[in-house]
């Protein structure tokens, strides 16, 4: 444990020392940004990031989890679809309460979360963003939405959706890499797909990109919103190198920081909208500035995990780490079914009545 202590020090102290460079930065340019930062949505949207985590599918299809109540109550699911083989999971579904279609993609899951965070800051992978001359991006992040299971299930959801609401709005959500596959998401129902109407709301998102993408994403999807959460470290990754700006991966605005204020019992939660630049000094990145000067390094890196798996209160994380395994009610497949490659896509008939589904706890399976 100590060992992993050490080496998440050592992350955050390199990063904030590089950070901290004072060359010259790249602001992202966008032509209008329109975010307007929501607290009310925000912490609707939260709990829908929050049950995207859960295992169980039949509760989770029949919107009857744990997870599944409070402010989301009343959301009828139209389509889960879970990547055995990626270890991925989504959902998409209408919240008639906000006139709009929720997606809602699941965090990591596969490895410890110290393992993740680790291969974050040390295997970067770009590849060019197509269509877009000089753009980045990290290569796990956009196969896991574009080159998957994921994408043809939930782009299917939306279209359906459509049919039957009309041109509803549409919010996508997610935690942690749920909320770098959001971004992908909201992008290509944008440029790909012509929706109109896209609002993007992550949680502890990592940068997905380059500066250059981040002004092309701003420009397409300006309704968009990075919620980071005090010393979330998650967000700081891959890191920025404000050195190499042309390199550099970079966030696309923009960002609201959650950050405590006050002492002992006198301590309240701050919301700061920040700056168009994506990479605000004055937000979430003045934490290194900060850290360095009081010398707290050593207690961050027992908080900023912790940050990362808390937002507004509510838990983002799976009930148990390093599995995929799922529960489901056998008779589940009558609403989909497994593909060669044993992915899940269970779908609703949104033309029909209100979802049927057993009651017979008994019936449940465990798949892995």
């Amino acid at each position: 444990m100590e060992r992993n202590g050490s080496w998440l020090r050592a992350v955050v102290v390199l990063t904030c020392l590089v950070a901290a460079s004072g060359a010259r930065e790249l602001g992202v340019r966008s032509k209008a940004h329109k975010a307007i930062y929501n607290h009310t949505l925000a912490t609707i949207l939260v709990e829908y990031a929050s049950a995207v985590y859960m295992s169980d599918l039949t509760e989770l299809f029949s919107w009857t989890c744990p997870r599944c109540d409070g402010k989301t109550k009343g959301f009828e699911v139209i389509e889960l679809i879970v990547d055995i083989q990626h270890c991925l999971q989504a959902y998409v579904g209408v919240a008639k309460d906000l006139n709009a279609v929720v997606i809602a993609f699941r965090g990591t899951q596969e490895h410890s979360i110290q393992n993740w965070v680790e291969d974050l800051y040390w295997k970067q992978h770009d590849i060019n963003y197509p269509g877009m001359p000089g753009a980045m991006v990290h290569r796990g992040f956009y196969y896991a939405y574009h080159n998957t299971t994921i994408r043809p299930g939930i782009l299917d959801a939306v279209i359906r959706a459509k049919d039957l609401y009309g041109d509803i709005n549409v919010m996508v959500t997610g935690h942690s890499m749920g909320g770098a596959m959001a971004s992908f998401c909201g992008l290509d129902l944008v440029v790909n797909h012509e929706a109109r109407n896209v609002q993007v709301l992550t949680f502890g998102q990592p940068r997905i990109g380059n500066a250059v993408f981040a002004s092309y994403y701003s420009d397409r999807v300006p309704n968009t919103i990075r919620i980071t959460n005090g010393h979330d470290i998650v967000p700081h990754l891959p890191p920025y190198y404000s050195r190499f700006p042309q390199k550099t991966y970079h966030h696309f605005p923009r960002e609201v920081w959650l950050y405590n204020i006050g002492f002992g019992s006198l301590v309240y939660q701050v919301e700061k909208v920040c700056d168009s630049s994506g990479e605000d000094p004055s937000c979430s990145r003045n934490i290194c500035g900060q850290l360095m000067r009081v010398r707290l390094c050593r207690s961050v890196t027992g908080n900023s995990l912790a940050d990362h798996l808390v937002y507004y209160g509510v838990g983002l994380m799976a009930e148990t780490w390093g599995s995929c395994k799922i529960v489901m009610d056998a008779r589940l497949k009558e609403y989909g079914g497994e593909d060669v490659k044993g992915n899940l896509i269970v779908s609703r008939n949104l033309s029909a009545s209100a979802l049927r589904l057993p009651s017979d706890s008994d019936a449940k399976n465990n798949f892995s």
